[in-house]
């Protein structure tokens, strides 16, 4: 049986603001505690206000690691105003731009989670510059244009350990689906071809893969 989260924590994510299902939230738990007996951290790059990075926190405190979460908490393309998911509450008042910073904070600390996180707070491919260790698992939530999406996988997908996972969100096959999930569907396809991973699960748009080999 998969690992599953207790209750509280379950519930804790399903009140949190955000976008991700409850089935693609159980898939990326499991998948945390599974890479989390590697014995090392776990990443999450995209984190909005939190919602994900309830389940990475968590299992990063069953496996006795830490999880990391990137973004700059501006907000991607489809939640600035004007968009979709725009939600006007992320706005910060005083320089009108959006800053899910405090959300994020404040989600985790109700959670009680707050100790098993760590929030690095800046652009992507700036933070996996300077990156230099080896990870657990690699999440993969930010941006949806290819440049972003691509940008991800360069700056972070290296650092996969042998054995580890790479989890990819948003994964639509459709064309129908062009801005919301195309670039995560390359990605995806991309990692397949490189022959460094291997699918282990699917499930809606949520793909675990595995390093089973060098490169990306």
């Amino acid at each position: 049986m998969p690992a599953a989260p207790k209750p509280e924590i379950l519930a804790a994510f399903e009140a949190a603001k955000g976008f991700m299902p409850a089935g693609e939230g159980l898939a990326l738990y499991a998948a945390a505690v599974e890479a989390g007996r590697l014995g090392l951290p776990l990443l999450e790059v995209g984190t909005y206000c939190g919602r994900s990075a309830i389940l990475l926190a968590d299992a990063a405190r069953e496996a006795g690691v830490v999880a990391l979460t990137v973004d700059h908490h501006r907000g991607s393309e489809e939640q600035q105003p004007g968009w979709e998911f725009h939600d006007p509450e992320t706005v910060d008042p005083e320089i009108g731009l959006m800053d899910t910073l405090p959300t994020f904070r404040r989600t985790l600390h109700q959670a009680g989670l707050e100790e098993h996180i760590v929030a690095l707070v800046g652009r992507s491919p700036q933070v996996a510059k300077v990156w230099g260790s080896p990870l657990a698992l690699v999440f993969v939530d930010g941006g949806h244009t290819d440049e972003h999406a691509n940008a991800d996988y360069e700056g972070w997908a290296p650092h996969v350990a042998e054995g580890g996972l790479l989890v990819i969100h948003d994964v639509f096959p459709d064309p129908a689906d062009e801005f919301t999930g195309q670039a995560p569907y390359r990605v995806y396809l991309r990692a397949l071809a490189s022959g460094a991973f291997t699918e282990v699960s699917a499930t809606d748009s949520l793909r675990v893969l595995r390093r089973t080999g060098a490169g990306i």
